[in-house]
């Protein structure tokens, strides 16, 4: 036995490791020391054979591997940081005490039961484990890291018998992501029912669906990431935690937005002023346009009532209503789209809904079936229609079956069972579509006014014309009278010196001129009223002339004409007023009413089943003048 002191003293007390410092007070490590010298300190000691007495583990592993519960208060940053009472030799008698360890998992798990020491020729003498010595045993045995101090004590305290978990290793914890956090209340949506005039709420609208945010308001914030906490395996061998992912909030920056660092802390802020979207790749942009892809539902959206430009990637649901200007859905549509305004661009199929423009265009790339499309001043371009009530300005159409359309100008290249008035109609192929007969309908505005205005400046004509006439025979009949030609004529001589008249020719010529007065008089004045009666008759010729040049631009260039007729087609005129405004801007059941009514008495331009239809209206030229009305002006 004091051989085994010996060597487990000698050690310790001779070349000293330069980490740890030993004194009548206690055991030190250095607090300039590195942990990777405390270790080897530590190391040599128990290698050596030796224990540290008064051992407090906690402090112990702290300096050790930098994890556990902070030193304490008195301890932090000393020049010497105090974990045990002394060093111990290690004796080998009671180093038999300490058995082998079970290690599954990362778990040492060690069998307490009672232990003797073994005296030859004499009964085992009891002994009891030491917590110091166990850390030790431990130690030698590869068990560096995790002790559980307080069971390990206790259940030495206790002298019970049980398997016990004595050490654990240490995992690794993860550290946190960089993260992208909101800061700004503008950029959150608000789904509750939107609030009416008069105090009511609509369910079926949300309040603020899509977001406006004005200039240089701060929208996101960076988290930076932070690192996660080592591990150890019960040998005392570190484990690393995983390396936290990193973002830049550059990845979210879109169009309409830009980087802003303030007290050290990188944001996400507007530049400009308009509304937030995010697309696929999750980049926030602020633009004018309003841009969604989650559809229009009850659930979503509810019904839109927007501001700006639109465009939807989803789809909009039955009897949904989504109101803008500028509207483009990628999506099928089944419920109505109605756009103040721009274009409506529709990129797949119209389906029992409506598009409806009160000015612009109407696109849909697909198939339009059971829909109501139409624009108060615009073009509506269609792939394909089936069951619609179309109408605008100008409607053009690859596939048209069983429609009702009307407009000024239309073109398609294939119908089948349609009712179509226009003004301008030009079909590629028309035919019936099972029982329902194709019609067409050129529009021929009603003239019936010019006609009239033109018929009564031209009887005022004619009335000016007859004045002029009956003045013009009494002044010529005044004027064929001898004495007057008589006086007119010397007269004209006189005037132009001609004849000289003497003392007593000039009275005479003067007593002449005082009998011809009176009819000078009356000449003068009949010459001044068939001056007037003519002006009134040019000006009634001339506003009959320009009703007639108004007529033709009413009545315009209509025209009719189907390529191929392939079955039951009919082709009458239609009446329209153009007082009342474009015959195409009515309601669309007032449309199918009157393409679908009844035309009985009004004679077809053509009706067959077969042939081609070229029908053109006749702008009809000013009539013939009327040999018996007095001659104009310039022919007087």
């Amino acid at each position: 036995m004091q051989n085994d002191v010996q060597a487990a003293d000698s050690p310790a007390e001779g070349e000293l490791p330069p980490s740890i410092v030993k004194r009548a007070d206690g055991v030190f490590f250095k607090g300039d020391a590195a942990a990777a010298a405390c270790l080897a300190g530590v190391n040599h000691y128990f290698l050596a054979g030796a224990y540290f007495a008064g051992l407090d583990y906690a402090v112990f592993i702290r300096v050790l591997y930098g994890v556990g519960a902070e030193l304490p208060q008195n301890l932090k940053d000393q020049q010497l940081i105090r974990f045990a009472g002394s060093v111990e030799p290690f004796q080998a008698r009671r180093r038999e005490l300490y058995k082998s360890v079970r290690i599954v998992n990362g778990e040492a798990e060690y069998y307490f039961e009672p232990v003797f020491f073994n005296v030859a020729d004499m009964p085992p003498e009891p002994a009891r484990l030491n917590f110091d010595e166990f850390v030790a045993d431990m130690w030698v045995k590869g068990i560096r890291f995790g002790i559980d101090a307080p069971a390990v004590k206790a259940t030495i305290a206790a002298g019970r018998v049980v398997r016990l978990i004595a050490a654990r290793r240490l995992n690794a914890t993860p550290g946190r992501d960089a993260a992208i956090v909101e800061v700004s209340q503008s950029i959150h949506r608000s789904n509750a029912p939107r609030e009416m005039a008069n105090g009511r709420f609509d369910l079926h609208t949300f309040q603020n669906r899509f977001p406006q945010v004005q200039p240089h308001v701060k929208l996101l914030r960076k988290v930076p990431r932070s690192p996660g906490l080592r591990g150890y395996e019960l040998s005392g061998i570190p484990l690393e935690p995983p390396e936290p992912r990193d973002l830049e909030l550059s990845s979210v920056a879109g169009e309409g937005t830009m980087l802003e660092q303030a007290g050290g802390v990188e944001y996400l802020v507007s530049a400009v002023e308009g509304f937030i979207s995010v697309d696929a790749g999750k980049k926030i942009s602020i633009g004018p346009k309003i841009i969604s892809r989650e559809g229009v539902s009850v659930r979503t959206t509810g019904n839109l009532q927007l501001t700006g430009e639109y465009e939807e990637f989803g789809e909009v649901q039955e009897q949904r209503v989504v109101e803008g200007g500028n509207i483009t859905i990628h999506g099928d549509v089944f419920g109505n789209i109605v756009s103040r305004g721009g274009n409506i661009a529709l990129q797949r199929n119209l389906v029992g809904g409506s598009a409806v423009n009160a000015g612009g265009n109407v696109a849909v790339k697909g198939v339009a079936s059971g829909a109501v499309i139409q624009t108060k001043l615009g073009e509506v371009v269609l792939g394909r229609a089936e069951s619609c009530v179309i109408s605008g300005t100008r409607v053009v159409i690859g596939e048209a079956s069983n429609c009702e359309i009307i407009a000024d100008e239309v073109l398609i290249k294939s119908a089948e069972g349609c009712a179509i008035a226009a003004r301008r109609i030009e079909v590629g192929r028309a035919g019936p579509r099972r029982q329902t007969e194709m019609l067409l309908f050129p529009l021929v505005p009603d003239t019936a006014k010019y006609d009239q205005a033109i018929a009564e400046h031209t009887e005022r004509a004619g009335r000016f014309g007859a004045q002029a006439q009956k003045f013009k025979a009494e002044l010529d009949a005044i004027a064929g009278e001898p004495e007057l030609r008589n006086y007119l004529t010397l007269a004209t001589s006189v005037r132009k010196q001609e004849v000289m008249l003497t003392p007593e020719q000039l009275a005479l010529f003067q007593k002449m001129a005082v009998s011809v007065g009176p009819a000078l008089r009356s000449v003068g004045k009949l010459s001044l009223t068939v001056k007037e009666a003519k002006a009134q008759e040019a000006v009634a010729l001339e506003q009959a002339a320009l009703v007639r040049k108004q007529k033709e631009t009413v009545i315009g260039h209509g025209r009719c004409t189907v390529q191929i007729v392939t079955g039951d087609t009919i082709v009458r005129e239609m009446k329209f007023n153009p007082d009342l405004g474009a015959p195409y801007d009515r309601a669309p059941k007032e449309i199918k009413a009157r393409l679908r009514g009844s035309t009985s008495g009004i004679a077809a331009i053509f009706a067959g089943s077969s042939g081609s239809v070229d029908w053109a209206a006749n702008s009809p030229s000013l009539p013939p003048p009327d040999p018996t009305s007095p001659p104009s002006p310039a022919a007087s």
